[in-house]
């Protein structure tokens, strides 16, 4: 699932637009609707020609809410930039792509709105052109400009196709197993109590899961999962979520709070960060400058140490470390945005690179920025997690000669990641386990579950699919899967049956005609124990693959290619057969059939199983019992 935020000038139509594309009016303030305006973020979801279904965050224009904007634009995977054909590039559209730019939003599509209000062709060519040079050399330069009229319709179609082009072929977000719900919006229910909402990254939530809420340290437990308005169980990387929180009031939360799951995200009040200052900045970023910082739906104000020189200037970039004056949640590799506090202007932005520093850093002292440097290349963890999902599963060995980084290193780093579920196990011990990215884990826990599903779907009289085929479906070879279905199996995800693997959940259930088809036949097993139906008669009496269930679960025993009955029946005349032989010390083929009162047929299928079984042993003309 992905999500689109709107980004634009003030009055060039983003609610409009958005209303017209999902029949969702997203304004829901009455101070909004009596201006006009949208103040604070609003959200709307539509399904894509394709099926798709997308969430949609509408932020507002206008520079006095600009910083409400910053809430809504942090996690999206593509923007819905809009322009007004009758007005063309205004102060707003450049600061809002800005932000975009420095947020690294991964392009998007271009809506020229209210081309109803424009008759002059060559006025739409123009403001088109000058649109076209607006957006060279940033993040929007390759979208395509899509002339609309929320009013009279046109162009909604074409949008709506190029959006789907837009987020076409990309992967889903990555599942790291450290599921973050920044919130953006905290509402109350009656009759559900307090409910957040956000979009999700890295990893997953659950009903029931225990989650924690930084900063603060709030503890709780997810009562419900909404998305779209339709209920889930679980919701994924890159999902709008509503999550009702069980036990937390309405004052105790606020925008820019992080839901997560306990023990590992600890908010700081300091943080060392990779920076650029935009060269529409009216002054440079100097040291001990107050800034206000945005990151994801979180803003504080700071102060800015500007290391390694005196300043920033304009179109320059550097490294800063902030001093915040509340903690944040903040993680390495988040985007963050900083702006003038008053007047209001966005400055700049870029990467966080040590989220939670050691100590304030000398400004000028030899290292520090060789150091920032290496950090913004990769911790030992990230490099040994891009190695896993590269290349894994690996073994710490193989990691080790993957990564640079040694077996002594990698060991306790490799238990700490399993502990805070970045790594999954699969089998082995100090250099030869086998680890797995979380990320790559659930893909391919979610691919196996799907095929498995389908599988099922398409069988349902099959108790489950050949591990081999499992094994292909999946483009495993036999150690990954030998260890996927392992932990898979440990962890309740599949059951090995050890010739096929089936879902927890599957069961055979024969239809009501299938049944009685299947009664029927038992009753005449019953009927007559030792002159059973032939092989070719159980199939034209319920089919074959009714009678390979019958056969897979036991309901039936097959002693050779035309002779069957039932177990019940197999175990009572091996009890027999036992009992003749230690009164007689063997026992024949007619013997056997006068003990049944059967014939030859019959009696010789049956003999022969239990020489098979290694029940019994032919010796000549007679059989004796294995001890």
């Amino acid at each position: 699932m992905y999500v689109v935020g709107t980004a634009g000038h003030v009055d060039h139509g983003k609610s409009t637009l958005v209303k017209a594309l999902t029949g969702i009016d997203p304004d829901r303030l009455s101070e909004e609707k009596e201006r006009e305006m949208t103040i604070d973020l609003g959200f709307a979801w539509v399904t894509l020609p394709g099926g798709e279904s997308i969430g949609i965050v509408d932020v507002p224009g206008h520079r006095d809410f600009i910083e409400n904007m910053l809430a809504g634009v942090g996690g999206i995977d593509a923007a819905l930039f809009v322009v007004a054909a009758d007005e063309g590039v205004m102060p707003q559209t450049r600061e809002h792509l800005a932000i975009l730019d420095l947020l690294e939003v991964n392009g998007g599509i271009v809506a020229l709105t209210k081309t109803d209000l424009v008759d002059d062709p060559d006025w739409l060519e123009l403001v088109t052109l000058d649109v076209a040079e607006t957006l060279e050399g940033t993040v929007l330069e390759d979208a395509p400009i899509i002339p609309v009229s929320a009013r009279n319709r046109e162009g909604l179609d074409r949008l709506l196709e190029a959006l789907s082009r837009c987020l076409a072929g990309r992967s889903p977000r990555p599942d790291k197993g450290l599921p973050r719900l920044p919130i953006d919006r905290v509402f109350t229910l009656s009759g559900f109590g307090t409910v957040v909402t956000g979009t999700l990254t890295d990893g997953t939530l659950a009903v029931g899961q225990t989650v924690e809420v930084q900063p603060g340290g709030l503890t709780s437990r997810i009562r419900g999962l909404q998305t779209h308005k339709q209920k889930l169980e679980q919701a994924t990387p890159g999902s709008r979520v509503a999550v009702n929180l069980v036990g937390l009031s309405k004052t105790e939360l606020q925008r820019g709070q992080i839901v997560t799951k306990p023990g590992w995200l600890r908010p700081t009040l300091m943080a060392d960060v990779q920076y650029h200052h935009l060269p529409e900045s009216e002054t440079p970023l100097r040291h001990n400058m107050e800034v206000k910082l945005f990151s994801g739906s979180a803003e504080e104000t700071a102060r800015t140490r500007v290391l390694g020189q005196e300043s920033i200037q304009p179109g320059e970039s550097g490294w800063l470390q902030l001093r915040l004056s509340r903690p944040l949640a903040l993680v390495k590799g988040d985007r963050f945005i900083l702006r003038r506090p008053s007047p209001g202007q966005t400055l700049g932005g870029g990467t966080i690179v040590d989220p939670a520093p050691r100590r304030r850093h000398r400004r000028f002292r030899p290292g520090v920025i060789e150091r920032l440097e290496t950090s913004a290349g990769g911790t030992p963890a990230e490099i040994f997690l891009l190695a896993l999902e590269a290349r894994g599963p690996l073994t710490v060995r193989e990691a080790a000669k993957q990564t640079g980084l040694s077996e002594g290193e990698l060991t306790p780093l490799a238990a700490a990641m399993i502990e805070s579920g970045q790594v999954v196990p699969m089998g082995g011990k100090g250099p030869t386990q086998v680890l797995q990215a979380q990320s790559r884990w659930s893909q391919l826990a979610n691919a196996a579950v799907a095929e498995l599903r389908a599988f099922h779907l398409a069988n349902p009289l099959r108790p489950g699919m050949a591990r081999e085929e499992l094994k292909s479906k999946l483009r495993l070879n036999p150690r990954e899967f030998a260890g996927f279905i392992r932990q898979s199996s440990t962890e309740g995800l599949l059951v090995d049956e050890r010739v096929f693997v089936r879902l927890p959940d599957h069961q055979i259930r024969f239809t009501q005609e299938e049944q009685a088809s299947v009664d029927r036949l038992l009753r005449s097993f019953r009927a007559d124990p030792y002159g059973t139906p032939s092989y070719k008669e159980c199939v034209g009496a319920v089919g074959e693959n009714v009678l390979a269930v019958l056969l897979e679960r036991g309901d039936l025993v097959q002693v050779s290619p035309e002779v069957l009955f039932l177990a019940e029946v197999v175990r009572s005349a091996e009890k027999e057969i036992r009992a003749f032989v230690t009164r007689r010390g063997s026992i024949t083929v007619g013997q056997a059939r006068d003990l049944f009162h059967s014939s030859r047929k019959y009696v010789l299928g049956l003999l022969e199983y239990l020489d098979q079984q290694g029940v019994t042993r032919r010796e000549g003309d007679v059989r004796v019992v294995v001890d």
